[in-house]
């Protein structure tokens, strides 16, 4: 930078501060424009307090409008102090609350109330609590020209009190009020009328509808959480039949249910909470179904949003039922005899009998059985009684089966004989066309021995969802099983694994133990019947029978001991039946009258194989035609491509 540039830069400068100092007001001038600016900044402090006000003023005259007239007309019903007036008979005390007139607790009693915080059941109460204050809300809204009714924030005066009735009044202006009259039945059955007197010119004419908002924080009633749980759902009745529920595993906000409905229900393994309408819940009802964590005390959170009848005039209530109880079969399918309603409830679908087979065998067999036995045998013996039962009915087929595979095993040597010229991968069609004719020659089925778990499966599934349900076996001991609804633990800590939890059940292992014994006397059973590739194929499934147990385990860990020990009962009577057989069965006289059925079928050649076995003959038969016709056509195909 030269001379010159250096003194145009000072310059400049000196003539910026000159300036700002010549421009620079006096201190007089500098007080006016700070008063100025006060009385500017207190002035518009003051207009935006005006219009805070004004504004606050017009929300108030909204809310006057809109909430006023609620808050003039039931004044003294905004006001009050809680009281708590009790309903009760031999099997339920109903608690309720002035605030808001509905229920806040339900003890069920007679039945075992589970002290969770101690393992032993040393400090178990003789009742249920299915829920308490802090657990469930119920309230019912009224949607007014001007106005909205919301009976929870209101206060009601009890009336008319016997160890049955109360009236709940909620007073409003002269001649308006509403009433919440409550009946309890002899039973579990809790009858309810809400009706709106002197208060019609509130509503629209045409007003039809009130909003009933229920929830309940759902209690763990049991010692296995992740059993309870899975057997816990919010479950609701079409109003055309039929029920469903909401997933018990997934959260669910508000799902709807396009169809109207007459009750939904609130339940667990084994209590439910049912709320029934006499003029059913419109269509488009929300339904909330929350899962809860493990040592919260809690399942799930159930919620349900719903619409029903509603007499602006007064002269006709609604009415509603519900129904504070047990999961019992017989006493639900009771309830819609109780009911005042002459709904088809169907409550008894509220107890998870399993897919429409199962259920049948459920429905008009097991409970049946059940039902009988239990009333004269402790509930570990009903198990085993109902288990040798079956067996009993099921041992013709189960023999017949068995039959048919010592005839295949006898058989082995002659089958060995007619099929040793095929044994080339590519002849194995052939090999088992040749033994599916000797079979036949004999007069013997291969696939009769699949009938028995054709016959036993369906029975066990039933017993998988019976078992679990059965109210019955709750609080019932055994042996060593202080509770057959529940797991029987054998071990205990603190922390849960991945995959087995925080305990190992000795019914389960004796299942599990008892599955691998049945699997390998089946195995040596029936390996010695096995010909070529169903030997191969017999080393596989072995594996299989032999894994399956231990996955078993994973899975029935958690559940009930009353359900591992019924199987455990079952394979071992299994087990022995199968020994029985084989030890009274007479190979050589078996195989005598083989071969007497051969020479006669020998001597009539004409006579036709019928039956399963004939069919199945026929179809390889073509199959093997199909085979040969497709062979032929490649190698006319490839002898075309090598002349090309």
């Amino acid at each position: 930078m030269d001379k010159n540039s250096i003194i145009g830069f000072v310059l400049i400068a000196v003539i910026l501060i000159g300036f700002s100092w010549w421009a620079k007001p006096s201190d007089k001038e500098q007080r006016a424009a700070f008063v100025k600016d006060s009385i500017a900044n207190v002035q518009q402090a003051k207009a935006e307090k005006t219009a805070q006000f004004a504004a606050a003023k017009k929300q108030a005259a909204i809310r006057k409008k809109i909430e006023g007239d609620t808050t003039a007309l039931f004044y003294s019903a905004l006001n009050g102090k809680a009281q708590q007036i009790t309903l009760q008979n031999k099997k339920v005390a109903l608690t309720f609350n002035t605030k808001g007139g509905v229920v806040e607790k339900a003890v069920i009693k007679g039945y075992i109330g589970h002290n969770l915080k101690v393992k032993d059941g040393s400090k178990d109460s003789k009742d249920v609590t299915l829920f308490d204050t802090k657990d469930q809300s119920l309230k019912f809204m009224l949607a007014g020209k001007d106005i909205n009714i919301v009976t929870s924030d209101l206060y009601f005066t009890p009336s008319h009190i016997t160890d049955s009735t109360v009236v709940m009044t909620a007073k409003a202006a002269t001649g308006k009020y509403i009433t919440l009259a409550y009946r309890l039945g002899k039973d579990y059955l809790l009858h309810m009328q809400l009706r709106a007197t002197g208060m019609s010119g509130l509503f629209s004419p045409d007003a039809d509808l009130m909003d009933v908002v229920w929830s309940e924080h759902c209690r763990q009633q049991e010692r296995g959480f992740t059993f309870e749980n899975r057997y816990s759902s919010l479950t609701y009745h079409n109003v055309d039949g039929g029920t469903d529920y909401i997933n018990q595993g997934k959260e669910k906000i508000d799902e709807p249910v396009k169809d109207p409905i007459d009750w939904v229900a609130f339940k667990d393994q084994f209590f439910s909470a049912v709320m029934i309408s006499k003029n059913n819940f419109k269509e488009n009802s929300l339904m909330t179904s929350i899962p809860m964590e493990k040592g919260s005390g809690y399942l799930k959170q159930y919620g349900a949003k719903m619409k029903t009848f509603f007499d602006p005039s007064g002269k006709k209530p609604s009415e509603f039922e519900f129904y504070f109880g047990s999961n019992d079969f017989r006493l639900l399918q009771n309830v819609e005899k109780e009911s005042s309603f002459g709904h088809k409830l169907q409550l008894q679908r509220l107890i998870y009998l399993g897919w429409p087979l199962f259920r049948i065998i459920n429905r008009w067999f097991t409970i049946y059985v059940f039902d009988w036995l239990s009333k004269v045998f402790p509930m570990g013996v009903v198990l085993i009684l109902i288990t040798l039962l079956l067996k009993v009915i099921t041992y013709p087929m189960v023999k017949k089966s068995y039959m048919s595979s010592a005839k295949m095993r006898v058989l082995r040597p002659k089958l060995d004989e007619a099929t040793k010229q095929y044994n080339k991968p590519e002849d194995q069609m052939m090999k088992q066309q040749a033994m599916m004719s000797e079979y036949a020659k004999y007069g013997v089925s291969p696939l009769s021995g699949c009938l028995p778990v054709l016959i036993q499966a369906p029975i066990w599934i039933a017993m998988f969802n019976f078992v679990p349900n059965a109210i019955q076996l709750r609080g019932q001991s055994f042996l060593w099983m202080h509770d057959l609804s529940t797991y029987d633990p054998i071990l205990e800590w603190n922390k849960n694994l991945w995959l087995i939890g925080d305990h190992l059940s000795l019914t389960c292992i004796l299942f599990c133990v008892a599955q691998i014994v049945y699997s390998w006397f089946t195995m040596q059973l029936q390996k010695d019947q096995m010909v070529g590739q169903q030997a191969d194929q017999m080393k596989m499934m072995q594996w299989m029978m032999y894994l399956m147990p231990i996955f078993f385990f994973f899975i029935f860990n958690d559940y009930s001991s009353g359900l591992n020990f019924y199987y455990f009962i079952s394979l071992a009577f299994s087990a022995l039946i199968m020994y029985t057989l084989r030890k009274t069965t007479n190979d050589e006289k078996l195989l005598h009258i083989l071969e007497a059925r051969y020479n006669k079928n020998a001597a009539n050649p004409k006579k036709s194989t019928g039956g399963f076995a004939a069919r199945l003959q026929a179809m390889q038969q073509m199959q093997m035609q199909q085979q040969k016709e497709m062979q032929k056509k490649r190698a006319d195909l490839e002898r075309k491509k090598k002349q090309l």
